[in-house]
């Protein structure tokens, strides 16, 4: 925590590298007196090998690596789309479905490959978001849109499987719509809604008590 003026600042560190996700995040999570940095600012720092089972374990284990190695509060999340039709995946493999080093591009076509021969095209996406103190001690929250795949990519926003994804109750992708709408309906949005609930008072700064007299 540092001062500039009266205005006390807490630094947050977002466990990402990458530049869409920290935009949306910073969009939503907005809470005063906070200073939102993230993994590009910290270039010596590894990127964590995302190994866990589940979202939540690849979550708690990126905010729980990097606050320790900051001495920072640090924000991770791990999401992923889970297709009914493809009995939830590809779930914690959302990012290299189509492979280790796979694009956006490349993970929408195998999906819509997979789903090729069926009508059932129901699924919901998933985030979970984890906060971990500079000691190592962790807690998550999560956030769900449920909808359904379309049959070729719409849009020119958002990125990942956005082009693809309707949410429920809505006929356009999430990469037709505009960013405010979408965080209002994403998974994203949602559990970062939860996390500003959940911790906007743990992330609150406070103001250096004085130092008694002597």
């Amino acid at each position: 925590m540092h001062v500039v003026g009266t205005l006390f600042i807490m630094k947050l560190l977002i466990a990402t590298r990458n530049p869409h996700k920290l935009e949306e995040i910073r969009e939503i999570f907005d809470l005063p007196g906070l200073d939102i940095v993230s993994a590009l600012d910290y270039p010596e720092i590894p990127d964590v090998v995302e190994d866990g089972e589940t979202l939540e374990a690849n979550a708690v284990k990126k905010a729980v690596t990097l606050a320790l190695a900051t001495g920072l509060h640090a924000l991770a999340d791990d999401t992923g789309l889970e297709v009914d039709a493809l009995h939830g995946a590809p779930g914690v493999y959302s990012a290299r479905y189509a492979g280790e080093h796979a694009d956006y591009a490349a993970n929408n076509r195998k999906l819509l490959a997979a789903l090729n021969e069926t009508d059932n095209r129901n699924a919901q996406f998933r985030c979970v978001i984890a906060l971990a103190e500079p000691d190592g001690r962790a807690q998550y929250v999560e956030g769900v849109c449920r909808g359904a795949i379309a049959r070729a990519p719409r849009g020119e926003n958002g990125f990942g499987y956005d082009p693809l994804f309707v949410p429920e109750g809505h006929e356009r992708t999430f990469a037709e719509l505009a960013s405010a709408e979408k965080h209002r309906l994403s998974h994203r949005g949602r559990a970062l809604t939860e996390a500003r609930r959940a911790w906007s008072e743990r992330l609150a700064p406070e103001p250096e008590k004085p130092n008694p007299a002597p």
